[in-house]
């Protein structure tokens, strides 16, 4: 027989309550994922361009102030940073392919090494199975080296997006700061409040890449050392591609990593590719632990346990978006708390 609710244990109550909001919670998250994968087209410049915005808005604020229009200042940020990720690019594939026929012959030379070791062993299948990795590592090779290139819808995909995201970069930073106020009013904050908030995020925001600034020079600084010592081609482009794909947490920086392997492999062998891959290991492993805690720390106020965790549980949910913004989010939320906590307590102390 049903009991009314009144009747039930207040535990039972709360607990109840409790379920159900999870519930709301988990459902609102699944229907964020499954918006942002169905608008990522969209969605996907915009975000980059907001992060642009709110980091790149410091330095068009300090232009304005001292004379140069904004309009100005925003165009020639953004024109700044398009001709960088077109002069990254252009390394990269240059470097690589230059590098084509080598990366096929020493593959194949690492391959064999591998299949000799095997056999020392006593595995029977190696020799086989040796064969047709070198049958598919040139085609492999051709893939990823003439892939992009050679994709006309890649290839146009990539241009849209990055066209989106030069002009979203373009109007965020020469209007941010109209846009951060029409936000503020439509908070339904008080105004304070609303500040607090949108001041944090900015602010976490900056100072987030501030942090992976100092971490990715540290990472570039250590395996452009050891690519010049090794005798690694174009060590320059490995410090630089290494630094920029620092600014996309965890995910960017292995894939540098595999670009320096590749370049060793290819000029000095497995051998070399071998410790190179384990500087790579180490600069983005224990060493950076070094420098990841005075990072972090100084700029978040966050355990940098706590960084990587939300950075891996929100890049699962969210991908790209979520390994980026997530650590800076959290930061914020925290110290709007902290802000709140402040000015709530301010009257009342203002009143004894």
């Amino acid at each position: 027989m049903d009991r009314p609710l009144a009747s039930l244990p207040p535990w039972f109550q709360r607990w109840g309550v409790g379920a159900w909001l999870v519930v709301g919670m988990v459902l609102v998250v699944l229907g964020g994922v499954w918006l942002l994968a169905t608008t990522s087209t969209i969605v996907a410049p915009l975000i980059v361009g907001a992060i642009i915005g709110a980091v790149g808005g410091a330095v068009v604020d300090r232009a304005e102030r001292r004379g140069l229009p904004r309009a100005a200042g925003a165009a020639l940020l953004t024109l700044a940073l398009a001709l960088l990720a077109v002069a990254v690019v252009a390394m990269v594939l240059g470097g690589i392919t230059s590098q084509e026929t080598h990366i096929d012959g020493s593959m194949s030379h690492a391959v064999d090494k591998v299949r000799d070791w095997l056999d020392d062993i006593g595995v029977g299948s190696a020799s086989a199975a040796a064969d047709e990795v070198k049958q598919a590592v040139p085609e492999i090779g051709r893939a990823l080296l003439h892939g992009v290139v050679n994709g006309v819808s890649e290839l146009a995909s990539l241009v849209a997006f990055v066209g989106m995201t030069v002009f979203a970069s373009f109007f965020l930073l020469k209007d941010g700061p109209g846009m951060g106020r029409w936000i503020e009013q439509h908070m339904g904050m008080r105004p304070d409040q609303a500040r607090i908030v949108t001041g944090n995020i900015v602010r976490a925001l900056r100072l987030y890449f501030l942090g992976m600034t100092i971490v990715g020079a540290f990472n570039a600084a250590i395996v452009a050392i050891g690519a010049a010592a090794l005798g690694v081609p174009l060590p320059g482009t490995i410090a630089v591609v290494t630094f920029l794909a620092s600014y996309i947490p965890i995910v960017g920086a292995w894939t540098a990593g595999i670009f320096v392997f590749a370049l060793a492999l290819a000029d000095e062998g497995s051998s070399t590719a071998l410790i190179m891959g384990l500087i790579v290991f180490l600069a983005n492993g224990p060493l950076q632990q070094i420098v990841q805690p005075i990072a972090y720390g100084a700029t978040l106020q966050l355990n940098p346990l706590v960084v990587f965790s939300v950075t891996i549980g929100a890049g699962a949910l969210f991908g790209i978006a979520g390994l980026v913004l997530a650590a800076p989010l959290v930061s914020a939320a925290v110290r709007t708390r902290q802000d709140f906590t402040v000015l709530n307590a301010a009257p009342a102390q203002g009143g004894g």
